[in-house]
């Protein structure tokens, strides 16, 4: 690897931070938490955005909403239960 592309990968190691997952070791719910990081670093990313006057309350609020709809409906498709 060339030095060019391991500062590439370490920038995108540094913007999108995964962390290890500590739970039950089943596909649905690894596959939960990918989901579920994802949500987490793109409401962050909403809320940087509306907090910096890039964009309106209300449509952060929405794009937010929609966000955690998708999250809910990954939830259900995978069946993750409650219980732990």
């Amino acid at each position: 690897m060339t030095q060019f592309n391991e500062n590439q990968e370490s920038q995108k190691n540094f913007i999108y931070t995964r962390y290890r997952y500590c739970g039950r070791v089943k596909p649905e719910n690894l596959a939960f938490n990918a989901n579920l990081q994802e949500f987490s670093q793109k409401v962050a990313y909403i809320v940087n955005l509306e907090t910096n006057g890039k964009l309106p309350p209300g449509k952060a609020f929405n794009q937010i909403e929609e966000l955690w709809e998708e999250l809910k409906c990954t939830k259900d498709g995978l069946m993750i239960d409650d219980k732990y």
